[in-house]
């Protein structure tokens, strides 16, 4: 596996580049992450869905630290339902993901003190090209571009699930046009249960752990407002 996680792509969009804060709530994003590292797991090839549940194919590493510390985790543990494995996977990824951002130089960690004894980290942006590249393929994909590839559609798919369309920063009629554009991805790509998945341009165990995953995270959040 080669190239930007889906877990850090998502991770860049919903924090502030100049604050370095986040801009959504942390349960929607430490869910959302831990479903896009088992899209990363599926992208691969190392986990499928079947019978309700989410488990190891193929136990070979990939060659990223984070998501071959699921993947070990996952292949000693029993299968889980995808809400299940959200829930346990979400605690403490954030930080990790974050360390491995700081020692890439992509962000840098900012301690400071609140109220004199809080300690609060930001994390500001050092390299924008990553999220600029990020922002660019969602763009094209939102805007009538070329159909996204897997990666894209999948992330697109989680963007929603964890209901981060104003994190987009698109404006006009293309924000007004973004959940519909983001279900439309969803479905063209099988991730939403309007198309088949041999009907799909992403391969049909890709579809239907992102499918999964999507129904997981959006259950846990509850209804939209």
């Amino acid at each position: 596996m080669t190239g930007v996680a889906l877990a850090e792509e998502l991770l860049l969009l919903a924090y502030d580049d100049e604050t370095g804060r986040a801009t959504m709530p942390r349960i929607s994003l430490d869910l959302g992450m831990a479903a896009a590292v088992l899209v990363e797991l599926a992208l691969a090839g190392r986990i499928a869905y079947a019978d309700g549940n989410l488990a190891v194919t193929d136990p070979t590493p990939t060659g990223e630290p984070i998501v071959d510390g699921v993947l070990d985790r996952m292949a000693a543990e029993a299968p889980h339902s995808p809400a299940s494995w959200v829930q346990r996977l979400r605690h403490r990824l954030r930080d990790r993901i974050l360390g491995d951002l700081v020692d890439r130089g992509v962000v840098r960690d900012v301690e400071e003190t609140e109220l004199g004894f809080i300690v609060v980290h930001r994390y500001p942006m050092v390299d924008p090209t990553v999220e600029q590249d990020t922002r660019r393929r969602l763009a094209e994909a939102l805007t009538g571009g070329p159909a996204p590839d897997e990666r894209t559609a999948a992330l697109a798919t989680l963007v929603a699930a964890v209901r981060m369309e104003p994190a987009l920063g698109l404006d006009g009629d293309d924000a007004r046009d973004v959940e519909k554009r983001l279900a439309e991805i969803a479905g063209g790509a099988g991730f939403s249960g309007t198309v088949s998945t041999e009907d799909s341009v992403v391969r049909p165990s890709v579809s239907l752990v992102v499918l999964a995953l999507g129904q997981a995270v959006d259950a846990a959040l509850g209804p939209r407002r």
